[in-house]
């Protein structure tokens, strides 16, 4: 990420979380910002131009998006005149905004149910093909969200996997789902470690680790688990980009490099 990015990145989180009224409402108006922004390179190229005068891009914001309310309107003019690294990261940031919007306006904590529909995604290979091939509609991928997820999780949990299979930008449906919960942990307030382990962890284990791992990280951290007996043993953890592996077959791995070296 860019330092432009990432300058303009605090500035939107700042904006809204600054915002009084914020619901599920703004994120799908967010959402569907980026849907149209996202189908037109012209359109994305025009608001992401390094022009310093900033008017041109407000006023397209105007007439393209009039029936935005004041506080959408306002987040989407903020980061049309902001300055982006790559025109690609003024998409990543309208979805940003979009899921932390549903986060804060969700009465449960959706990350866990993004994780859960993950996990069931990357266990049915038909599902994870339906959802994230090329070659599927967008009309049935939203068909199959509603109807698989419709009745049992959170609008605002729906409202973000229906804009993940919408606008995939090249990535996959698991890697989404998983960048969605970690950005719907941190605007709840708290990191979550992806835990990888070859045994399934005790509540005692589960409880030191998360102590451990909120200590370590300075604030408070929630478990993500899976087994994976490919493991052999031990832990692989992962906080954002900080990857501790402490499993059987790393270790077995470095030991086969150390041999051929």
């Amino acid at each position: 990420m860019g330092s432009a990015t990432t300058q303009s990145l605090a500035t939107a989180r700042g904006q809204l979380g600054a915002a009084k009224s914020v619901g599920l409402e703004t994120a799908q108006q967010l959402f569907d910002v980026a849907g149209v922004v996202g189908g037109s390179t012209a359109l994305l190229a025009a608001l992401t131009s390094f022009d310093t005068d900033s008017a041109p891009k407000v006023a397209l914001v105007k007439q393209l998006f009039g029936s935005l309310g004041s506080t959408e309107r306002a987040l989407v003019e903020g980061l049309v005149t902001s300055r982006w690294s790559d025109s690609a990261d003024l998409l990543a940031a309208l979805e940003e905004l979009g899921i932390r919007a549903a986060a804060s306006s969700a009465h449960v904590d959706i990350d866990g149910e993004l994780l859960a529909f993950e996990r069931a995604v990357q266990s049915d290979h038909e599902l994870e093909l339906a959802l994230g091939s090329k070659l599927s509609p967008t009309p049935a991928k939203l068909v199959a969200v509603d109807a698989l997820l419709g009745k049992k999780a959170a609008p605002a949990t729906v409202a973000v996997v229906r804009q993940l299979v919408s606008q995939p930008r090249g990535r996959r449906i698991g890697e989404m789902l998983r960048s969605a919960a970690e950005i719907a942990a941190d605007e709840k307030g708290y990191a979550l470690a992806h835990v990888s382990t070859a045994n399934a962890l005790s509540d005692p284990q589960r409880e030191r680790l998360e102590q451990t791992l909120t200590a370590r990280a300075g604030r408070k951290v929630r478990l993500n688990v899976v087994v994976d007996a490919a493991l052999i043993g031990g832990l692989k953890v992962q906080i954002g980009d900080d990857v501790i592996d402490g499993s059987i077959a790393a270790r077995l791995g470095d030991l086969r490099l150390k041999l051929v070296g």
